[in-house]
């Protein structure tokens, strides 16, 4: 015990201070939210070929990248000879909308993700019951880490429960396959009223790269309805930590 406790003074004070300072250094390779910045030549689509989820389809007056689909592989930015399409290392990526997550050439940064409902009822006690519908494990090892002491969630209220009906919501990972949609069915039924479902994933969002695969439904918005999408794959802690934050009404200024 004295080993513990002496170890634990050593560590200090390791929990960030997020939102109430500038969020953490992002790690080098950290792809964030796309940003069109020109336009393509007249009948090229090298983009929307080598995209492996067909998440970039073309407009007029350039790329439109449907955050929901995108993988972030940056396979788009490397073959882009006129460089249309960029990351940012904006994590802010979350959305209220399935719509809000499809970037054009000057959409707003970042999309509002308030929720009324979850700021009134649950911004001082947020209760989530975790579903991994599927998922291969990289969203709900990144949703895990938000409980360690660095991130340290609790902080705001926010806990993992076992049981659906003691949580407030459920957040789902994965594409929803077919093993898993009545398990998600049920678990969301078992949630008492008001209950909101958070999607966490590109597989969640919209199926990931097992899209229109005849074992799996192609996300959690064909099974319950979505109150929060959060993309990526998987999206970083600090991804889901602000949109949930920004759910729940916590004034986020960074």
């Amino acid at each position: 015990m004295l080993n513990i406790i002496r170890a634990r003074l050593q560590q200090k004070h390791r929990t960030i201070k997020y939102p109430d300072a500038a969020p953490p250094e992002m790690p080098e390779k950290f792809a964030g939210r796309p940003v069109v910045v020109g336009r393509c030549p007249d009948g090229c689509r090298a983009c929307q070929e080598v995209c492996p989820t067909q998440a970039i389809t073309g407009g007029p007056s350039g790329p439109v990248v449907d955050t929901g689909r995108c993988l972030f592989c940056s396979s788009c930015v490397s073959i882009c000879g006129e460089k249309a399409i960029a990351f940012s290392r904006d994590h802010r990526l979350a959305a209220v909308s399935r719509e809000s997550l499809v970037i054009r050439p000057g959409s707003p940064l970042p999309a509002d993700v308030l929720c009324e409902t979850a700021r009134k009822y649950f911004k001082r006690s947020f209760r989530l019951r975790q579903v991994s519908a599927g998922g291969c494990n990289a969203c709900e090892a990144d949703c895990n880490v938000l409980g360690t002491p660095v991130w340290d969630m609790g902080r705001f209220g926010i806990q993992f429960v076992a049981s659906p009906r003691h949580a407030d919501g459920i957040l789902v990972t994965g594409p929803v396959t077919g093993n898993m949609r009545e398990a998600l069915l049920k678990t969301w039924e078992a949630v008492p009223d008001p209950r909101v479902v958070i999607a966490v994933g590109s597989c969640a969002v919209s199926g990931g790269p097992y899209r229109d695969h005849a074992e799996v439904h192609n996300g959690a918005g064909s099974v319950v309805p979505v109150d929060l999408f959060v993309p990526g794959c998987p999206p970083h802690p600090l991804t889901i930590l602000d949109g949930l934050l920004r759910f729940l009404g916590y004034p986020v200024t960074w």
